[in-house]
């Protein structure tokens, strides 16, 4: 089994990040329908579903019915999130089930005191409920270096607003039981455009983790924004199929000798940070 697979339910976001490459692709959604035929061919493939590509999540008015269908299959729920739509749909997603939530203050840079301060506070209120009622929530601030000094004001306010043990660890810092925070540099997305990184590269793409468009097309990772690396499409056929073609087997064999068989791997500096 794949420890995780990423489903885009959708390509749409509601901010436009620095750091965030993008995609091309026509805007979409993935239907509840479309979703279900997804869920009922990963059965067997792995237990923790990623809502997440490109695209925020919270922009789905049908989000919680897909939190609520997967459980019903025995998935478990994992988004990850900006955060600015948290409050507004607070009740309904935390009734749907949710296993896990992964929030990017990172993604509140260009914001104004003020409205950061709002974001902060808010995302903190949300996190409170949330652990209470069991889901587990990472607030993550993958940004180091390139914060501008943000990231100390979040979290001070941070701790101003949720009290615990705050206790560092490798990862970051646990806060409370089921609240934590964690460190990271910001990377640099794969471009298909851009120059090769180097000559070894490893990723754990199609090693535990694969991904999913909103248009059904299957890539090996979570960083493949434009569906560069197309493996098949899951809405027309067998995921087993798609996952033992030979693109396939040829990447993992060639991340198994350190390197890339594919030109946008050899472009993604994230395959290089495990080499």
């Amino acid at each position: 089994m794949y420890n995780k697979v990423y489903i885009e339910i959708t390509n749409i976001c509601n901010m436009n990040c620095s750091f965030c490459h993008g995609h091309k692709r026509e805007k979409r959604q993935m239907s509840l329908d479309e979703f279900t035929i997804v869920l009922d061919k990963l059965k067997g493939q792995t237990e923790y579903i990623y809502y997440h590509l490109m695209g925020e999540p919270l922009t789905h008015s049908e989000f919680p019915e897909f939190i609520k269908t997967a459980g019903e299959r025995g998935f478990k729920s994992i988004i990850t999130t900006n955060g600015t739509l948290l409050n507004k749909r607070k009740t309904e997603l935390l009734n749907a089930g949710l296993h896990k939530v992964n929030i990017s203050l990172h993604s509140f840079e260009n914001g104004t005191d003020d409205t950061h301060k709002r974001y902060v506070n808010e995302t903190a209120d949300f996190a409170k409920e949330a652990a209470e009622k069991g889901t587990i929530v990472v607030f993550r601030l993958w940004n180091k270096g390139c914060d501008e000094g943000k990231n100390d004001i979040s979290m001070q306010l941070l701790k101003e607003n949720i009290s615990g043990e705050w206790k560092e660890n490798t990862r970051g810092i646990k806060i409370r039981d089921k609240i934590y925070l964690e460190w990271g540099e910001r990377f640099e997305w794969p471009d298909i455009n851009a120059e090769v990184k180097g000559n070894k590269f490893f990723c754990y793409g199609l090693k535990d983790q694969f991904g999913i468009l909103c248009d059904g097309t299957v890539v090996p990772c979570c960083l493949d924004s434009d569906g560069v690396i197309r493996l098949g499409n899951i809405f027309c056929e067998n995921i087993e199929n798609i996952l033992s073609c030979e693109r396939a087997k040829n990447i993992v064999d060639g991340f198994r000798c350190g390197k890339a068989s594919e030109e946008l791997c050899k472009k993604c500096g994230y395959a290089q940070r495990f080499v």
